[in-house]
């Protein structure tokens, strides 16, 4: 672990009391202190709750602020302060800078599994004086700075040290804010050498010079597992390109989240010529909500047969229609690594659930196809109810549970004893998989409107 370089903390420095920060002593010194001093604390059993919220208070007295009543509240639950807590949510506080310094106290006495700084108004001291602490205390493995988008130079030069020399954060949030070039440039500095193996930077504008800023870093990254770009307005065009780029240099991601963009046509077949270059990497590609039709499918359906590594694909809420379902049916027969297939909202009728039901009869291997808001209608439901009959692999369809208006009476009837039957007939392959010791039922999808802690499999969303 590095600590700040000499003309990075002559550059950071502040002449106003109220504006300093805090300063640590060199690398080795303050690890080895740390580690010797927590060790004796928990060694003498003298460090209790009760001591730590007295000194919080105390702290906060000396900084002139009020104690906060969600931080005290979650530091009565702490169950053992010599093991992590599970979480520290600061979510929606303010936390300014003398705020920010009277959380010391509890930093440096309790470890936490999950800190969430989201929408707390750091400003630069403020933001760079707690990741600092963060950094120096290993107070997180999992860290959210989201919503923060007055953390200024200081405080992103601050989460880049934190990234680069943390040795147990595995997870960063930085979502809901511009990452403007500065910002870009820390991250990417940091992705050089961090530990991270999951990073979400959902919705920060990173299309254009911060996309290729990252890319540039990401390409020789071999630690990250799990990256998450939706909501980044990401073109078909250069953007693409990108994205393209990195999967061909970067053979270590396994989840990649490019939903809610605009990749386009243009765009997907930039991704699928670079899908070929991953021979053992990536599984999980989300690409829901992306302007593709079924015109894209004619680059998809070139690649997929040749994909050794890919588990989970979902193309949900783009107009592919039942062409383009036509489209991908030998290939998606002829590949054999596909486990999940999301396609809600696609704009499927019954024709295309009668190709999905030929695709599943052949399919040794898929275990979850989400076909929801299509219009697929009784003769849709049987064909898939059929194929079950001969499918073996598949112990989840997801399907819209409401009926749907036929012509006649009988129809909606149909409709429900296939659903009915459909549903049993995934659960006996369920039951036939456990027993044969073959990979359990894909987990409920997260809720696209809340927070998760999604794994990589868990990414048919609900839409």
């Amino acid at each position: 672990m590095t600590g700040h370089s000499e003309d990075e903390t002559k550059s950071l420095s502040v002449k106003d009391v109220k504006e300093k920060r805090v300063s640590f002593p060199p690398d080795e010194e303050m690890v080895s202190d740390f580690v010797e001093r927590r060790a004796e604390l928990q060694q003498a059993d003298s460090l209790t709750l009760t001591d730590i919220i007295l000194a919080y208070k105390q702290s906060c007295e000396k900084h002139h602020v009020n104690p906060n009543p969600k931080a005290l509240d979650q530091l009565k639950q702490v169950t053992c302060v010599t093991d992590r807590a599970r979480c520290f949510d600061l979510s929606g506080e303010r936390l300014d800078y003398c705020s920010c310094e009277s959380l010391e106290e509890i930093l440096k006495s309790v470890q936490f599994d999950f800190i969430s700084l989201q929408g707390a108004e750091l400003e630069e001291n403020g933001a760079s004086a707690l990741l600092d602490m963060v950094l120096y205390y290993e107070s997180a493995t999992h860290l959210d700075v989201s919503a923060n988008s007055g953390m200024g130079f200081s405080g992103w030069l601050s989460l880049s040290h934190l990234l680069r020399q943390s040795g147990c954060l595995w997870r960063l949030d930085a979502c809901n804010m511009p990452m403007v070039d500065y910002a870009a440039q820390a991250l990417s500095k940091a992705l050089l050498t961090s530990r991270l193996t999951v990073l979400h930077l959902e919705n920060t504008c990173l299309s254009g010079k911060p996309l290729f800023t990252l890319v540039g870093a990401l390409k020789r990254n071999v630690a990250l597992q799990e990256l998450y770009l939706s909501e980044n307005n990401l073109n078909g065009y250069q953007d693409s390109m990108q994205v393209a780029d990195l999967l061909k240099f970067n053979n270590t991601l396994k989840t990649l989240d490019l939903s809610n963009n605009a990749t386009s046509d243009s765009g997907l077949e930039e991704i699928c010529d670079a899908l070929s270059f991953q021979k053992t990497g990536l599984r999980t590609l989300i690409l829901s909500n992306n302007h593709i039709t079924h015109l894209g499918m004619s680059h998809l359906q070139n690649v997929l047969p040749r994909l050794k590594s890919l588990e989970t694909l979902n193309l949900g809420k783009n107009n592919l229609e039942n062409r383009g379902i036509h489209m991908l049916k030998e290939s998606l027969m002829i590949n054999r690594s596909l486990l999940q297939l999301g396609l809600a909202a696609t704009g499927i009728t019954c024709e295309g659930a009668v190709t999905l039901a030929e695709i599943l009869a052949e399919s040794p291997q898929i275990q979850r196809l989400d076909v929801r808001q299509n219009q697929v209608l009784a003769g849709g439901l049987m064909a898939l109810s059929l194929a079950l009959k001969i499918n073996r692999s598949l112990i989840r369809l997801d399907l819209d549970q409401h009926l749907k208006e036929e012509k006649d009476d009988f129809l909606m009837e149909t409709q429900k004893t296939l659903l009915s039957r459909i549903t049993d007939l995934c659960a006996a392959n369920a039951t036939a998989a456990k027993g044969t010791s073959l990979q359990p039922a894909p987990p409920d999808p997260p809720d696209c409107t809340e927070t998760t802690d999604a794994l990589p499999t868990q990414s048919l969303e609900d839409i």
